[in-house]
């Protein structure tokens, strides 16, 4: 079969490689659809990520597939199921898992290879992270439950309520979903953007104000102008993961609000923050990494719910032989992704569903 591996920075190659059998407990999925993701672009820029994987490695982690081989002892799935698997799963008994904190598991076990034919799902994913997709969602909604389910817990985690002001820097595809799901809760939403074409995609998933960095002298004053007496937000959400956005972040929260700092920057990076602003201003700072079993499930129910703008959010299409090439292109953002445009959202970009070709096994 035909699998993209990452060697290092900006090396990623299409290759020949076997076709995965499935061992007790286990899964092997066709792909049905693959989609890019930023996460990915940034492992790509970086030639590595610290957790998920060291290169040479199948690459991508996105995905929704069907069953076609079920390895001895699995009851819950057969072949034929169109399912949904997570990148990783918890132990469920180390010292974070039974503290409540499954995506700080001691032993989190990740899975990568979804721009490929098949892929093999592990014993502990397909156990706690593995779900059935209806058969009236697409396999490219469906795969934006990972994602999702990271906004969702870093949405949890922040404590936003109905009613509340956020701001959300970034335009991303994270910050997007991050828009988006705050104003399903009823949450009032305005955004940072760095682009032109960020602007409408902002609008579309849910933000009632948008401030442009480069149209606004001040972009700190610009956004708390538009809080609630110009407090400061209750809720800011960092999706960037620069030096530069992290400080605007705990500049744009009102006193006694809280910063998530969602986008995490390189290893080694250094920050400055005014600490008697945090001190007597009561301001809460945390970060969140990574999704649960949970949160996954509450991400695949807004999917299969309909209420997620799933179609808007897939704006473009390519099969396995483009990754490479797209994901150069993402680099520079130079033009679209190849493949139909939905235009969903504009002129931007947000995420390309790989399907990959139907070559001999």
């Amino acid at each position: 079969m035909t699998a993209a591996v990452l060697y290092g920075k900006e090396d990623l190659r299409l290759e020949r490689v076997a076709v995965p059998q499935a061992g007790p407990g286990e899964l092997v999925v066709r792909v049905g659809a693959a989609l890019t993701c930023g996460t990915d672009l940034k492992v790509y820029r970086r030639g590595y990520h610290a957790m998920m994987l060291k290169p040479p490695i199948p690459f991508g982690h996105e995905l929704a597939g069907e069953v076609t081989e079920v390895g001895a002892g699995v009851t819950a799935f057969k072949v034929g199921d169109r399912v949904v698997a997570l990148n990783s799963a918890p132990c469920d008994v180390c010292f974070f898992c039974r503290h409540g904190q499954q995506n700080l598991c001691e032993n989190l076990l990740f899975n990568n290879g979804a721009y490929a034919e098949f892929l093999r799902i592990p014993a502990r994913i397909v156990e706690k992270n593995t779900l059935m997709v209806p058969d009236d969602i697409p396999l490219e909604y469906a795969a934006l439950t990972e994602p999702l389910a990271c906004v969702v817990r870093g949405l949890e985690e922040s404590g936003a309520q109905a009613g509340d002001t956020m701001v959300v820097i970034g335009a991303g595809p994270i910050g997007l979903m991050f828009m988006h799901v705050a104003e399903l809760a009823g949450v009032e939403v305005i955004a940072v953007v760095k682009r032109e074409d960020q602007v409408g995609a902002a609008k579309l998933f849910g933000a009632s104000e948008v401030v442009r960095v480069g149209a606004v002298e001040d972009v700190v004053a610009a956004t708390r102008a538009l809080t609630p007496d110009g407090r400061g937000a209750d809720v800011v959400i960092e999706a960037v993961a620069t030096p530069a956005t992290w400080e605007w972040a705990v500049d744009m929260v009102r006193k006694g609000g809280l910063v998530n700092f969602f986008g995490g920057p390189p290893s080694g990076t250094k920050v400055k923050l005014d600490t008697n602003r945090l001190h007597y201003g009561d301001i809460t700072l945390k970060a969140s990494f990574h999704h649960t079993p949970a949160t996954c499930r509450t991400a695949f129910g807004l999917v299969t719910s309909g209420r997620f703008k799933s179609a808007e959010y897939i704006t473009g299409s390519a099969v396995l032989s483009d990754v490479p090439a797209i994901f150069a292109r993402m680099m520079h953002r130079s033009g679209g992704s190849k493949g139909i445009k939905t235009g969903g959202a504009g002129s931007m970009d947000i995420k390309t569903a790989v399907f990959p070709e139907r070559g001999p096994r």
